[in-house]
């Protein structure tokens, strides 16, 4: 293979892996985010990392190292794309940890048939979780945690140079890992609500053994829902501490 073709190789390597890994990211893969832009983005990034790797790792020493078929150069990128979305998934299902906490307090306030328009997304969702996941955004960004997302791109490429990636069984442990994650973070997140509620449903049956006559349907629903905003405006701090915890989640669970 030619030192051109060997580099134009190595570099659509390096903008398969990034691409991917943005494709399913939680806030750069939104729809509010301009096609222009993300196209952008990836291609500055990966411009980038082309220039900035170690040698042995950059993209001139991707190409020779293969063959030049085309069936070989379809095989590595097919590669890329596979880690990189891997990647993308596991955090993605760490990074939904709070909108399924969201989801079980909405549940638990009777409020699981309230949709609204998701601003992520684009697609109708619940106000409670959407709301949680934006304060996660927000704080998660106020922290840098986009450097954290670089930083996982750069290790990829420093632990897998172009053209190389884990054993697939290492990649679907990691993603199943991350599933595991996302319901116990989450399960974790909502435990003083779930525990909350425990006690109001408590106080409202013995309420009803009480006093017979009254409508404990027609009263458990506001206070179920004015008792859960103001056990979720408390609940609030623990997004922060959460936001602390996720780069330590990415550095057991992500294979680089």
């Amino acid at each position: 293979m030619q030192p051109f073709a060997g580099i134009l190789l190595g570099f659509v390597l390096i903008l398969t892996r990034i691409s991917a890994f943005f494709v399913v990211l939680p806030i750069f893969g939104s729809e509010i985010i301009p096609v222009r832009i993300k196209v952008g983005m990836v291609v500055i990034l990966s411009i980038f990392f082309s220039f900035v790797m170690a040698p042995g790792v950059g993209v001139a020493n991707a190409g020779p190292a293969y063959g030049g078929t085309f069936l070989q150069g379809g095989l590595l990128v097919a590669g890329e794309a596979i880690y990189g979305l891997a990647l993308g998934v596991i955090v993605n299902c760490v990074f939904s940890s709070v909108r399924l906490a969201g989801r079980i307090i909405e549940q638990q306030m009777g409020m699981d048939m309230a949709q609204i328009m998701d601003p992520v997304t684009g697609e109708p969702g619940d106000p409670l979780s959407i709301l949680l996941e934006m304060i996660f955004i927000l704080l998660f960004l106020a922290a840098n945690g986009h450097h954290l997302l670089l930083t996982v791109i750069s290790r990829s490429f420093q632990s897998f140079a172009p053209g190389t990636m884990p054993a697939l069984p290492v990649l679907l442990e990691a993603v199943a890992k991350s599933g595991s994650v996302m319901f116990t973070a989450s399960l974790r997140l909502a435990a003083p609500m779930l525990a909350a509620f425990l006690l109001i449903i408590i106080i409202i049956a013995v309420l009803a053994k009480i006093v017979p006559e009254m409508d404990i349907l027609f009263l458990s629903f506001p206070v179920r829902i004015g008792f859960g905003i103001f056990i979720t405006a408390a609940f609030l701090p623990l997004i922060g501490s959460f936001v602390s915890e996720f780069a330590g989640w990415m550095g057991k669970l992500l294979p680089i």
